[in-house]
């Protein structure tokens, strides 16, 4: 069995996974709510959402009251919907468009026969993405797959790997959707081996 890939990026550390978690199960937190839900200290949560932040993973915006008083920041994800995009995922999604364009005139027949380029644009930025948080994606444009095994979460707690999954699935629809185009990702496919880890991607059609 090869050893477990370290993994990478503003989501590496577990309690950031958890507040990312939170956000994608119900956005508009509160700092307030983020530290009852985690027993993390604010000044901890703070440091957490500024690194997602940061990544494009999270976005905040002023809370909305009629009422006296200092409107209260609230965090929700970047699901790359309208009023949840982050211009930092934006950025990286024409990056990453741009890169594999460049790619694929430079080596023809590399990526991007089988579909349309708007979905390989999502591909690209989707790649990108999952290297960054320390995955080694094989695309099936064929399958609509994305191979992950072996994945580098095999070797996190039991108890903590469906909420891993869950927030990495959430992230790869964000990036999909930030991206603009016509696949999603449906399902996180998994085994009895740990190490097994297979991303259904889907046509919203």
């Amino acid at each position: 069995m090869p050893p477990a890939r370290p993994t990478y990026g503003p989501i590496s550390s577990y309690s950031r996974v958890r507040i990312l978690h939170l956000v994608q199960s119900q956005p508009h937190r509160t700092i307030g709510e983020l530290c009852d839900a985690t027993g993390l200290h604010a000044n901890t949560v703070r440091e957490h959402l500024q690194r997602l932040i940061d990544g494009g993973y999270v976005v905040q915006e002023s809370e909305k009251r009629a009422t006296r008083g200092r409107p209260r920041t609230l965090y929700s994800a970047a699901t790359g919907a309208p009023g949840a995009s982050s211009s930092i995922a934006q950025e990286k999604v024409i990056a990453a468009a741009r890169r594999g364009d460049l790619l694929r005139r430079a080596i023809p027949g590399v990526t991007g026969e089988t579909l349309e380029e708007a979905a390989t644009h999502q591909l690209d930025a989707l790649v990108e993405h999952l290297e960054e948080s320390g995955f080694e994606p094989l695309i099936d444009e064929g399958a609509l797959t994305v191979d992950l095994s072996p994945c580098p979460h095999a070797a996190a707690l039991p108890q903590h790997r469906p909420v891993l999954c869950q927030v990495h699935l959430g992230l790869m629809q964000g990036v999909l959707a930030q991206a603009g185009g016509p696949l999603l990702a449906r399902c996180v496919r998994t085994t009895d081996q740990v190490n097994d880890c297979t991303v259904e991607l889907a046509h919203a059609s």
